[in-house]
């Protein structure tokens, strides 16, 4: 039987950022997916955006990691040579009805510790951005875009460096409780059994299935995975927007906004569609509702310039329609399993906390060390 200190369960951008994390402290790593490319469910389906902090509940693990997180993030990408653009976010108001609740998001924002949104006005706006149909706005200049696969990429060779493994291709089976940890049971091409001191549970999607093939772990610690897939259509043709835009919020989103990639193509979405089952086709049909609350603040979108791109799912730990849950990062304390950590419901903003995210984890990993 293998045996590791750190096993780290899924090679996401929050799982490799938790396995880099380790290594640097001078942790044994190992990390374990089940696919054969890293980040290739939740993280490769995403906006790709930096979030400010903004909307989030204030107190919330959430918010308090993204924040931190969103620094972080920039510092790492000017380090580590990412690429990035802090390009900022322009929240419209396209009503005269729309300006309060623009009002409370500055509002919210603030209490989260964000205070560099500045108010636009209509003609502030459209000089920034001249197709926008605006009201008022906000700008939010700490908001930009990343290119996630090239972070992931920075992530898992730093971490290689500091002696982590990858193991690709190699799903878990089960696990149980041992003497000091973990035996993990892995499956795949060359099944093995690794038994390790502590075991991440970061794997998205998949979380909750793989608590429950943990024998030992209590089944009412684990909380329920509601799947809120969202779709993306592409702009088929040169983006008219240099900035992010966002409308108001609609529940379990941010609204269809627009976003860019690094090469500046410009992509509407996700939507909200609460699933049964992982399903990543786009559905062209849902094109319509896109073109409707695009226009509210793109009216001039031509018709037939919308193209089905890619969707994602986001692994909720709230009901649909429910209200904003926090991020769960579980560890001994929260289900009483030595050794084993489990984060659930790592949906946006997650990419923007990661780092944030795995020095918390390598905190617990440090006195949880500590007191064995």
């Amino acid at each position: 039987m293998d045996s590791v200190e750190c096993l780290v369960i899924g090679a996401g951008v929050v799982g490799l950022a938790i396995a880099r994390a380790l290594a640097r402290s001078g942790r044994e790593v190992v990390v374990l997916e089940s696919e054969p490319v890293i980040g290739s469910g939740v993280s490769s389906r995403n906006s790709e955006v930096i979030h400010a902090g903004i909307y989030y509940p204030t107190g919330l693990d959430k918010t308090r990691l993204c924040v931190e997180g969103k620094a972080m993030l920039y510092a790492f990408c000017q380090e580590y040579g990412v690429p990035h653009r802090r390009c900022g976010k322009i929240l419209v108001a396209t009503t005269e009805g729309e300006i309060g609740e623009l009002a409370a998001i500055k509002r919210q924002a603030e209490a989260n510790g964000v205070t560099d949104l500045g108010w636009l006005g209509r003609d502030e706006a459209r000089g920034l951005e001249p197709a926008l149909a605006v009201t008022k706005a906000l700008l939010s200049p700490s908001s930009g875009i990343i290119d996630s696969h090239a972070f992931m990429l920075a992530l898992l060779g730093d971490a290689e460096q500091r002696g982590a493994m990858l193991a690709l291709g190699t799903p878990v089976v089960s696990g149980r409780t041992a003497a000091r940890g973990l035996i993990i049971e892995t499956g795949g091409p060359n099944p093995t059994q690794i038994a390790a001191n502590i075991v991440v549970n970061s794997a998205g999607l998949g979380a909750q299935a793989l608590a429950r093939s943990i024998a030992g772990m209590p089944r009412e610690k684990i909380p329920p995975l509601h799947l809120a897939k969202g779709s993306y259509f592409a702009l088929a043709a040169p983006s008219p927007f240099s900035h992010l835009i966002y409308p108001i919020p609609t529940p379990g989103g941010l609204g269809i906004h627009l976003t860019l990639d690094i090469s500046g193509r410009a992509r509407f979405g996700p939507d909200v569609e609460w699933i049964e089952a992982i399903d990543y086709a786009v559905d062209p049909g849902r094109g319509d509702a896109f073109y409707a609350a695009i226009r509210s603040y793109w009216p001039d979108l031509p018709d037939g310039a919308l193209q089905p791109d890619y969707s994602g799912v986001r692994p909720k730990i709230e009901r649909p329609g429910g209200s904003s849950a926090d991020f769960l990062i579980q560890d001994q304390r929260g289900h009483g399993v030595a050794g084993l950590i489990n984060l659930f419901g790592i949906e946006s903003p997650g990419l923007t906390s990661s780092l944030a995210i795995a020095d918390w984890v390598a905190r617990i990993v440090r006195e949880t060390r500590a007191a064995t």
